[in-house]
């Protein structure tokens, strides 16, 4: 993909379309849908209740939106990488997931003075109704 890249920085302009369609014309927003639909469909499996999500490039888009936010990337740096104008537009891709619910609630487990302490369970590990709670955020 480097070597593709580096060929047509040499031959093209800079605003000139990187991925260009059989035609040599730029690549739209359909032809692009055409392409994730056509080698996405072999892999989509149907969910629990008998429906099917399909893979579209918004669902590519929002799922790197979200790992770049797991990753620890600032959400303004997400911001600029999607081309969002309003960083409330990222905000919405910008959702917490369970993996980082998680991560927060291990930040709060207390630090033990003593090794002999450390076995002991904190108190709202043993709260059944304040768990599920959490885990329904």
């Amino acid at each position: 993909m480097q070597d593709l890249l580096e060929q047509n920085r040499q031959r093209r302009h800079s605003n000139d379309a990187v991925f260009l369609a059989r035609n040599s014309a730029p690549l739209t927003r359909f032809g692009i849908y055409k392409i994730v639909r056509r080698h996405t469909v072999k892999v989509v499996k149907k969910s629990a209740d008998g429906t099917v999500r399909h893979i579209s490039p918004h669902v590519l888009r929002h799922t790197t939106a979200v790992h770049l936010l797991e990753a620890g990337v600032e959400v303004n740096v997400i911001r600029a990488w999607l081309g969002h104008v309003s960083l409330e537009t990222t905000n919405r891709y910008a959702e917490i997931t369970l993996r980082m619910k998680v991560d927060a609630l291990r930040t709060c487990e207390p630090v033990w003075d003593s090794p002999a302490e450390s076995h002991r369970k904190p108190v709202w590990r043993s709260n059944s109704e304040l768990l599920q709670w959490l885990e329904s955020l």
